[in-house]
């Protein structure tokens, strides 16, 4: 990476690191990731946030005072706030997974173990990738980068943080099963605006919208997704009863996936779902705002690329 290697020479990159990240990962693994950009003489000013507000105003900031190479240190949730602050700027932006579920650095293809990913990174070019967008009910837009929906997963997400310490994908299968005690299936309408519009009315546990494969550490909704195409992958989960749920367990634990029988997939560049009752949307895990909720594509961001 010998060009952001000169970059930052100018003007050192900064590793925003949050510290809650995978139950505390993050912390514990920062010492000997700084000593593998000291080694490789990429010069890096590492910053530590509470918040998520905190790094985006740390990110603004860093932006108006000249730096282009941003990292963010924790998972999806950590990189959609780096994305949510560099937007429209010249930055080339990047993820050091080590959250509870990092599905966009998989879908990079960054290796699982966090110092392959550091050197992977470090030895990797900038490439241009889609974002999307939502807007909520409130009239708030944010962006976000992997998976996103309403109905179960947007209850368990909820309920995650109670979590932390479970490992992968199991954290987010415990935090449905524990939604699902009181969530009761939502009536919704999901319309495809464009040259040949349609609309969508089921019942529905889940009406999920990705930007990667997987979401909820490595569960995949959308297989042939892919990050640069363009294109969002809009997913409903029909209404299961609570034995198809529990039948379903195991396989999500050790498959990461679901019986084609309860899905239902469109590939479009815009959809607008509507409940029957009141509900919220999550984007990578973070509630975003309440339903209706438009989600787009914004295709191939070159000012938030992301390095791999």
């Amino acid at each position: 990476m010998d060009e952001l290697s000169s970059v930052s020479r100018q003007a050192p990159a900064i590793v925003f690191v949050n510290p809650s990240a995978g139950g505390g990962r993050a912390q514990a693994h920062l010492p000997r990731i700084k000593s593998v950009f000291a080694a490789r003489q990429f010069y890096a000013e590492f910053v530590v946030t509470s918040s998520p507000e905190e790094l985006e105003s740390r990110t603004r900031a860093a932006i108006a005072g000249g730096r282009r190479v941003l990292f963010g240190m924790g998972g999806d949730g950590t990189l959609q706030a780096l994305v949510n602050a560099a937007y429209g700027s010249d930055t080339v932006l990047g993820i050091l997974p080590c959250g509870g579920g990092n599905d966009f650095a998989a879908a990079l293809g960054l290796p699982k173990n966090l110092d392959e990913a550091v050197h992977a990174i470090l030895n990797g070019q900038p490439r241009a990738v889609d974002v999307l967008r939502a807007r909520t009910a409130d009239g708030r837009e944010r962006l976000y980068v992997g998976g996103g929906g309403i109905g179960l997963d947007a209850e368990a997400a909820r309920y995650a943080a109670c979590y932390r310490r479970v490992p992968g994908r199991l954290r987010y299968v415990v935090a449905a099963l524990r939604a699902l005690l009181e969530f009761k299936p939502l009536i919704l309408r999901a319309e495809f605006p464009g040259s040949e519009s349609f609309a969508i009315e089921r019942k529905v546990l889940v009406a999920a919208v990705l930007n990667t494969p997987t979401y909820g550490a490595g569960i995949r909704l959308a297989p042939t997704a892919q990050i640069d195409d363009g294109f969002l992958n809009a997913i409903l989960v029909r209404d299961l009863s609570v034995l198809e749920v529990l039948g379903a367990v195991p396989r999500l634990v050790t498959r990461g996936n679901l019986p084609e029988s309860y899905l239902q997939r469109v590939s479009a560049k815009r959809v607008r779902l509507t409940p029957g009752r009141p509900c919220l949307f999550h984007g990578d895990g973070e509630i975003l705002g309440p339903a209706p909720v438009e989600i787009e594509v914004l295709p191939e961001q070159t000012a938030s690329s992301a390095i791999e």
